[in-house]
Formats: structure tokens, C-alpha cells, sequence
């Protein structure tokens, strides 16, 4: 494996660059849902209709994420990524001027559709730049800004209380807007200084032929690894959503905490503890792939093995400051497979349906998500304890370390 190549000057101008565009694409989606209260006294509505404004956009999400990605993989991702920033701080402005539910939910569907194309696209330029020795640090270090992004939705309700639920559609629209002119003057797809040396009387290569979905969705399914890869990630969708997503319901009623409180509580440790994990795992794993082919698969086996004693002793816990301490360390370790995720499926498919591979993975593990949700609910309407869900999760975690295990690379990758 070579590993004295130099990666190009802008590899980590990308990362970093990126680190902010993800940062605002979870928190542009997720500070709805903090300030319920407010928009329900301005728009008046059920919380069921509340909850179809989230449902909505994780539906059309889901399923536009394959074809963003497909779109990223055929023409530019950097253009993709620019053009989907901007169209999405767009909406979340217009989003503020909605004055009924019906517009409400128009705007949250046109959300789904922007920011379908963005973690596709953004996957695929990491790649691109980086190096099997380098992209786990990389990736780790984007999705970093995804916790702080999903970390600061909180600022929705706290600017709804403080001004209107309007003001952080506004602020927060114009930011994006703002720096897709950023994202203009300095993102650039791969530079050619990583492409092979031509020889000066060498004919001019010949331009590479246009990608179709139907070839990129054969290559892909002709893939075993890549099928069971998507059934790791959609069963590490459910697991997840079946412990966080009902952490603050837990603390509430195990410890018998105010609402907001055990909502700070449970997303303030998870997401800490992987805003650490993600860089670490990243970094460890480079390290370890470079001379063991198959040691990015096992960081996130150790990870998993590393989150199942952590939901046993959160469901058991009797302290509040221990259950605190089994969180952040399961946000730790369960960031290590989401890492290393997107390295590993890079080994095993075709490097020119990158960004479609992730796009397909990304919404089997939405729907997967959404529908845990419902499924929970069902299952805490029926009386049923929820920490018979946790450990239910913990299990699921275990047969995704053992789905880890066989896809794992067995021979490593150069580029």
C-alpha cells in the first residue's frame, strides 16, 4: 500500500470547509422541533400535525437521498454541495414568512429535497481528497460538525422564546446563504496534481463515459458487501433511535426530571461523547489500516462491543451522574462505526457511485430511524418498559458488529 503520497493542499480546507456546511445542515433540520411551543401559539395545530412536519421531511429525505447522491456522482460535488446550501438557507429564510400549517409543511418538504444532496455529495468529496490513510479522521472530523450542528437546534427554542419563532429561520437562513458565496470562492472537486502524469506526446484521454442510475445501482447490488452493508446501517439506525431516542423519556421518568432538563441531559452527553469519538475513531482507525487491512472494520466492532455494557448499565443505573457517565461513553464509542462508515464503503464499492452508495445508505437508515420512532411509541402506548427497547438495541448492536465483521475489507485499499 502506498503511503508516502502527498495528499493535495486543499484536502483539509475541504474538511473544514465542510465541517460548517454540516453544521448548519442538522441545525437548520433539527431547531424546528425545539420551539413547538412557540410555533403552535403562532400556527395553530395538533401535535400531530407537528409531528408530520418532522415526518415529512425525513420521508423525502430518505427517499431523494439515493438520486442526490447519483446527481453528486455524475456531474460536480462541490457544485452539488454550493447549489443544495443555498437552495436549503433559502427555504429555512422562507420558512419564517409561512403563516399556515400547509405552508409550514411545503417548506419542510422542499427541505428534505435540498438537503438530500448534501452528505452524499459531501462523502464523496472527502474521498476524493483523502486517502484510505487520512479519510477516517477526515470523515470523523465532518461529522464532528454534525453533533455541534444537532447540539446548537437547541438555539431554536431559546430564540423563539427570546424574540419569535421566525428569528431563527431568519438568522440562520441568511448564514447559509452567506457562505455558499464562501463555499464558491474555495470549494473545488479533486485537483488534477492527484490524477497520473500523461506523457507529452501521449494522446489526450479520452472523456469518461456519462453515468447512468441503472448501471450505478447494478454495480452497487452486485456488490454482496454493499448489501449487507446497507442492512448494518439500517439495523444501526433502529438500535440507535431505540436507546437515544428515547433517552429523555427515560430520565424523566426514571429520575423523575423536568422535560427540558432530561432532554439537555441526554442529548448534552451523547452528543459530546461523540464529538470526541468521531475524531478519535477517525484517526485511530487510519492508523491502524495502514498496516492491517481489516483494522478500520474493528475499531467500529470495538465500538459496538464498547456501547452494549453502556445501555445495560444506563437501564439499570440507580445514580443519575452514573447513567450521565454510561451516556457519554456510549456517544463515544457508538460514534466509532459512524466514523469509519463511510471509509469502509468506499473500500468495497466502485470508486464512481460513491456519492449513490452513501445517498442509498443514508436513506435506508432514515426510514430504518422513522420508523423506530413509530414503533416506539406503539410500544410505550402498550405499557411496555422501556428498557426492555434499550435492551432490545443492545442486541441489534450485536448483530451489527457481526455484519461488521463480514464486510469487512480484506485487502486495503490504495486510494
Amino acid at each position: 500500500m502506498s503511503t508516502n503520497l502527498r495528499l493535495p493542499a486543499r484536502a483539509w480546507l475541504v474538511v473544514a470547509l465542510l465541517f460548517f456546511v454540516g453544521l448548519l445542515n442538522y441545525l437548520d433540520r433539527v431547531m424546528l422541533i425545539t420551539m413547538r411551543l412557540s410555533i403552535k401559539d403562532a400556527i395553530p395545530m395538533t401535535d400531530a400535525q407537528f409531528g408530520l412536519l418532522t415526518t415529512v421531511f425525513l420521508f423525502v429525505y430518505a427517499v431523494l437521498c439515493p438520486i442526490g447522491g447519483f446527481i453528486a456522482d455524475r456531474f460536480s460535488c462541490s457544485r452539488v454541495i454550493v447549489f443544495s446550501l443555498f437552495i436549503w438557507s433559502a427555504i429555512t429564510w422562507l420558512t419564517a414568512a409561512a403563516t399556515s400549517f400547509h405552508e409550514l409543511l411545503f417548506y419542510r418538504a422542499l427541505m428534505g429535497i435540498s438537503e438530500a444532496c448534501y452528505l452524499p455529495a459531501a462523502a464523496s468529496l472527502i474521498a476524493n481528497y483523502h486517502r484510505n490513510t487520512t479519510r477516517g479522521l477526515a470523515n470523523g472530523i465532518h461529522l464532528a460538525g454534525v453533533m455541534v450542528g444537532s447540539g446548537l437546534g437547541g438555539l431554536g427554542g431559546w430564540l423563539a422564546e427570546q424574540y419569535s419563532w421566525t428569528f431563527a429561520f431568519k438568522f440562520f437562513g441568511v448564514a447559509g446563504i452567506m457562505y455558499s458565496f464562501v463555499l464558491v470562492a474555495f470549494l473545488r472537486d479533486r485537483p488534477a496534481d492527484l490524477e497520473p502524469p500523461r506523457a507529452v506526446d501521449a494522446p489526450p484521454a479520452e472523456p469518461a463515459p456519462t453515468l447512468k442510475i441503472g448501471e450505478a445501482l447494478r454495480s452497487l447490488f452486485s456488490r454482496g458487501h454493499f448489501i449487507v452493508a446497507l442492512f448494518f446501517w439500517g439495523l444501526l439506525g433502529i438500535t440507535s433511535w431505540a436507546f437515544a431516542g428515547w433517552m429523555p423519556t427515560f430520565l424523566n421518568e426514571h429520575f423523575n426530571l423536568p422535560q427540558g432538563k432530561s432532554g439537555l441531559i441526554a442529548t448534552i452527553s451523547i452528543y459530546s461523547g461523540s464529538l470526541v469519538g468521531m475524531v478519535v475513531s477517525g484517526a485511530w482507525a487510519d492508523r491502524w489500516s495502514r498496516s492491517y487491512a481489516e483494522g478500520r472494520a474493528w475499531v467500529g466492532i470495538i465500538g459496538l462491543c464498547i456501547c452494549v455494557p453502556c445501555v445495560v448499565l444506563v437501564g439499570n443505573s440507580t445514580g443519575l451522574w452514573l447513567t450521565i457517565a454510561g451516556l457519554v461513553v456510549y456517544g463515544l464509542s457508538r460514534a466509532f462505526p459512524d466514523a469509519n462508515m463511510m471509509p469502509l464503503l468506499f473500500q468495497i464499492t466502485d470508486p464512481r457511485y460513491r456519492a449513490t452508495g452513501y445517498g442509498l445508505l443514508n436513506a435506508f437508515g432514515t426510514i430504518s430511524g422513522g420508523i423506530t420512532i413509530y414503533v416506539g411509541g406503539a410500544l410505550r402506548d402498550a405499557h411496555v418498559d422501556i428498557t426492555k427497547v434499550f435492551y432490545s438495541g443492545a442486541g441489534g448492536m450485536i448483530v451489527c458488529g457481526v455484519l461488521l465483521w463480514i464486510i469487512r475489507p480484506r485487502v486495503t485499499a490504495t486510494s
